[in-house]
This record gives structure tokens, sequence and C-alpha cells, in this order.
């Protein structure tokens, strides 16, 4: 068992926690290429497109390539956070100049990790030339792992284009349930456009948005409690 990181949103972060959900999709990276046979090709695995979705078994030449880990593997999410502590110039030599760097000193001094998805009531500091540590909103992308509160377990995987999506795995994905939101839309086709739009406001700026319809993972897992 391996034990990887994995970025959620603030909104997506709730929806693990109030256990709504299940599944999260991931671009494939780089996208699968058409081989001279017609096939798709990524990697050493290849695949017609008369296969729409498909499991990654164990073992398989696919399992191999998912940055995501293997089934039974565990995920640490990262998540937009505050942290206690200062900032310090260090030279960078393959910059060649001096750059800020983030001191953690949460632990150090006794505090507790806070997140933006609860929205706490967090005196924020603004000055980074401040010799004295105070509270700072950190990227998800910087959080250690002592920081993270929510560890998840791969219990299945798949490949898929990403419309194929329904609205059930839509559900999984976070979004409410049709039959409790009040939508003024058709609910099932509703549950579809608002992943969608999750969707978009997340991969369209980097050309996988919805119309793209790129190949993506599907990770399906459990939250494990502390």
């Amino acid at each position: 068992m391996k034990e990887r990181q994995i970025l959620f949103s603030g909104p997506m972060v709730r929806a693990v926690r109030d256990g709504r959900k299940t599944q999260t999709r991931r671009v494939l990276m780089p996208q699968p290429e058409r081989g001279d046979s017609g096939l798709w090709v990524f990697g050493d695995f290849m695949w017609s497109d008369r296969e729409k979705g498909f499991p990654v078994f164990p073992g398989q030449a696919l399992a191999q390539l998912c940055p995501y880990g293997r089934v039974g593997d565990r995920l640490s999410v990262r998540e937009t956070f505050f942290a206690y502590g200062r900032w310090e110039t260090r030279y960078s030599a393959k910059k060649g100049r001096d750059e800020w760097h983030f001191v953690d000193m949460t632990i150090e001094c006794d505090r507790a990790y806070q997140y933006a998805a609860d929205d706490p009531d967090v005196p924020l500091s603004s000055d980074r030339g401040g010799v004295l540590p105070g509270w700072w909103k950190r990227p998800a992308i910087f959080m250690p792992r002592a920081a993270s509160r929510i560890t998840l377990e791969v219990t299945d995987m798949g490949v898929e284009r990403l419309q194929e999506i329904d609205w059930e795995d839509a559900i999984a994905e976070g979004i409410p349930d049709p039959h409790r939101a009040a939508w003024r839309v058709d609910p099932v086709e509703g549950c579809v456009a608002k992943y969608r739009e999750l969707w978009d406001s997340l991969n369209a700026a980097r050309g996988y948005g919805w119309h793209a319809n790129p190949w993506v993972w599907v990770v399906e897992f459990r939250r494990i409690e502390a």
C-alpha cells in the first residue's frame, strides 16, 4: 500500500466530509493519441473507440500509469489552509536571486491548522517582512502531510471520456442529489449540467473543458475515519 496526495477545492472537501463525494475525475496527462492502427494509445496500453469506459485492473499496463495509485492505496487530501508562521528570504541558486520562503511554525507554536473550507475566523497577517509569526492563508499545493485532515482509500478505478458521466456518478462527484434539490430544470439532466459547470471552473482554462471531452481517470474512494 502506498500513499499519495490529491488536491480538492473547498466545496469538494465539504462534500467528502459530508459523505456525499465518493468519486473524482482527473484528466489523463498527456491525453491518449491515435496510433497508426487507429487505436487510442496511452503508454503501453491501447484501446478502440468501441470501448467507452473500462476498469483499470491490478497489474494491467494502464494501472502502472495512474498517478492516483492502485486499488487499496491511500490518498491524503490537500486543501487551502491557514498556517501559523513567518516569511524569510532565501537565495535561489537556480533563479539567481532571493525568494520569499514561508516558515511553518504551526506545530512548533502549539497552534492547530485551520481550513478555508470551514470558513474560520482567522486574523491574517499582511507583512511578510515581520519578525513575529502570524496566520497566513496557504494554497493547497503547499499543504504538508501533518496538516492533512482527510485520508481516502482507493476502492475502484477506471478510464472514460468525460461526457460519459451520468447523473448518478455526478451525485457521487459531490453534486446535490436531484431528489432533494428544488431545481427548475429536469433534475437528472440538471445534475450533469451542474457537474459540467464545476468541471469547467477547474479545467476549462487549461484546455480540458467539457466540450473538449478529454479522457479522464475515474477514481472511486472511501474516507478513512481517524
